[in-house]
């Protein structure tokens, strides 16, 4: 997949390049007007500032004629910018600082609505071509996601059968259940696990991650809003709670919510009723809540990050997933069964995972847990010439940093050199340090200055 970054602070274009650089193809620019004279179609997602000099990000994304898919990064997230980025068909909105877990997978939800836009667009083109009396038209529907019975879990090992178990238990009431677990374990699959079973399974399932939401529009999307609420709410809207009513809301990464909201949090949980932003009445809901997170929330108690009384709330049931590593048992299935519904993605013939493949496979520690594991597969699938998988199709040892941090250093120096016109003090001081020290680091890697 392959990626532009448009970033005009060096420090954080350099950070994300060296963050992102094992996930994806990536090129980096540093302004919208250099980007403008280099982009070309073959991008897949362009992540881009908001507020950048001589053009920002709205202004950017404006002027750019190729249906790109934009993801916006911001350290200064105003609900005016969020809502024009997002009219303008900006996927996904995230402010600074965030976790580059959350970008990349804001990244690769950004692709897969690209996907499924071309995989509509080659129906439309394929039906008209057909010319069939009983065309369909193609369109897109919401389904209730509680009433889709997929399989969500494969393998058979002894923790992921004690943590099913468990849960199955817990479905059939309404008690509160928090998932504790590393980024990429599965969390959200344990939740849709815990609503099939549960008896709200025939209605809606709705998820929202609280760490990919500025918090300045996470109010609104929780609770909705009234019709002049603030100067762009031109109509009422429901909230996730009112749209989950009768259903369950799967709330991920519960740790990162800010303080005032949780306290409106406790007071749904208690009173099950919600207020709308600029309304007055309150209104009766029937939603299961559903929480997870990977932060130490008794770490955030003691910090002043997170109330207490609402961890009890939450923590009815606490169950812990464990790492992929500790699962080894089920690491193969995953692949396997992965590989399968890769395969009919792409309409490759059927390919398999050879004997190297599967002992890299279970010999890899997975600190991306099952997103990473699918992310291998897909991307092996991709680039194997053959039928069968084999251990170098996997590319795991690329998944290490492959430049040192001198090396990424006397990059970024360079760069700073170039654009301050070789001036030291100008470049000092745009790396955040002394002219001396630079000097220093100058000499040390041997620089050439002009």
């Amino acid at each position: 997949m392959k990626i532009a970054i448009v970033e005009d602070d060096i420090n954080m274009r350099k950070s994300l390049e060296l963050a992102l650089k094992d996930e994806f193809d990536i090129k980096s620019f540093k302004n919208p007007i250099e980007a403008l004279k280099k982009l070309d179609e073959s991008f897949d997602v362009i992540v881009t500032d908001i507020n950048m000099p001589k053009m920002d990000g709205i202004e950017f994304i404006q002027s750019v004629k190729h249906p790109y898919n934009f993801v916006v990064i911001t350290g200064n997230a105003t609900l005016n910018k969020a809502v024009e980025s997002l009219r303008l068909g900006v996927k996904d909105f995230i402010t600074k600082p965030f976790e580059i877990e959350t970008l990349v997978e804001a990244i690769k939800n950004a692709a897969k609505v690209s996907e499924i836009q071309h995989e509509v667009e080659k129906r439309v083109l394929k039906e008209r071509r057909v010319g069939a009396s009983d065309k369909r038209e193609v369109k897109t529907e919401r389904r209730k996601q509680g009433s889709d019975k997929r399989k969500l879990f494969y393998g058979s090992s002894p923790k992921l059968k004690e943590i099913l178990s468990m849960l199955k238990r817990a479905s059939a009431t309404d008690a509160s259940i928090l998932l504790l677990g590393n980024s990429g374990v599965g969390k959200e699959h344990f939740a849709k696990f815990i609503h099939q079973n549960s008896p709200r399974y025939a209605k809606v399932f709705m998820a929202i991650n609280m760490a990919a939401i500025p918090e300045n529009l996470l109010e609104s999307e929780l609770f909705g809003y009234e019709k002049g609420a603030f100067t762009d709410a031109t109509a009422t809207k429901k909230g996730l709670f009112e749209s989950s009513n009768g259903g369950t809301l799967f709330l991920d990464e519960i740790g990162e919510m800010p303080l005032a909201l949780q306290a409106k949090l406790l007071r749904v949980l208690q009173e099950r009723e919600i207020t709308r932003v600029g309304g007055i009445i309150p209104i009766k809901i029937d939603v299961r809540i559903i929480s997870a997170t990977n932060a130490n929330i008794l770490k955030h108690i003691d910090d002043g990050k997170f109330r207490e009384d609402l961890y009890y709330r939450l923590n009815t049931i606490p169950i812990k997933i464990p790492p992929l590593k500790q699962r080894k048992e089920e690491i193969v299935d995953i692949a396997q069964e992965y590989l399968k519904n890769v395969s009919i993605k792409y309409n490759f013939k059927d390919k398999t995972l050879g004997k190297s493949a599967i002992k890299a496979l279970l010999d890899y520690d997975w600190p991306g847990n099952i997103r990473e594991l699918i992310s291998v597969i897909e991307r092996a699938a991709i680039l194997c010439l053959g039928s069968e998988i084999q251990e170098e199709d996997l590319c795991l040892e690329r998944r290490k940093v492959k430049k040192s941090i001198n090396s990424l250093e006397i990059e970024l120096i360079e760069e700073v050199l170039t654009d301050n016109e070789y001036n030291l003090l100008l470049s000092a001081k745009a790396l955040g340090i002394t002219k001396p020290a630079l000097m220093k680091k100058i000499e040390k890697y041997n620089i050439e200055v002009e």
